[in-house]
């Protein structure tokens, strides 16, 4: 049975992934940082109920220490890491010129750095293992297309694409495919954040923004973090083998690139 490792994964969309994956057979090692620590318990029994392995692991993902105890603890509690999911982001929404160079760093240093750290470590472990794997990445819409009011995050999530490109070109000699999501609004604690930080800029009310967003979907509604999840579980499995180096929007029909 294969392992797979999901960071960021106490609430939200990383929870939903865990789950998934956890209904689609594999052990599962579930991290987040050490605030988050009773929801992530809360997520490692969760999947433990489905009928798989699970451990909980706190770390910061921005902290290379930190990410390569993620992976051998997982590796040695689990005995493989097959797969990695570099779930954990966050976000900053305001005006570019009232972004402090403080914040734009500590965007990047999650979303950007803290997928690098992700990438290389559970890569040397799969390589070190001789099976391959599969290491999946957190972009966006963002990703895809900047937004105003969210430069930061825009810029840190068009920084994961190019990351899971070039990885992905050096890591196909060893089995491993390399590949990201993009999600459009999910119905996540996140998004409720943006929601309100875009409503405090515009001078509208409670949801404005996020209905506003998600007049532009095509399908109709925002994204739930299981809708997410189903795309990320195709990605961890056997009928993805041929794809690598690709980031797929998940996103309602929002974008058409």
């Amino acid at each position: 049975m294969t392992v797979a490792h999901i960071t960021g994964a106490a609430r939200g969309i990383g929870k939903a992934i865990a789950l998934r994956l956890a209904q689609d057979g594999h052990h599962i090692a579930v991290s987040d940082l050490a605030v988050m620590g009773k929801d992530l318990e809360a997520t490692r029994q969760e999947i433990e109920a489905v009928g798989v392995k699970a451990i909980a692991l706190e770390g910061d993902v921005t902290s290379q220490e930190d990410v390569r105890r993620l992976v051998s603890e997982t590796a040695e509690q689990l005995g493989s890491l097959d797969v990695m999911v570099a779930n954990a982001g966050i976000v900053i929404t305001k005006p570019t010129l009232d972004v402090t160079l403080e914040e734009y760093e500590k965007v990047h240093a999650v979303n950007n750095t803290g997928v690098f750290l992700c990438y290389t470590e559970a890569a040397r472990q799969m390589i070190k293992q001789g099976g391959g794997g599969k290491i999946i990445g957190a972009s966006s819409i963002a990703g895809h297309k900047g937004f105003g009011l969210l430069s930061a995050y825009s810029s840190s999530k068009f920084g994961v694409r190019a990351l899971t490109q070039a990885c992905a070109q050096e890591w196909a000699t060893h089995g491993i495919t390399v590949n990201a999501y993009c999600p459009g609004i999910v119905d996540t604690q996140m998004w409720v954040e943006v929601d309100h930080d875009l409503g405090e800029i515009n001078g509208v009310g409670k949801g404005e923004s996020m209905k506003a967003m998600a007049e532009g979907i095509t399908i109709g509604r925002v994204s739930t973090g299981a809708d997410v999840a189903a795309f990320v579980s195709y990605l961890a499995g056997p009928d993805s083998d041929y794809m690598t180096g690709q980031s797929p929007l998940i996103d309602g029909g929002m974008l058409f690139v």
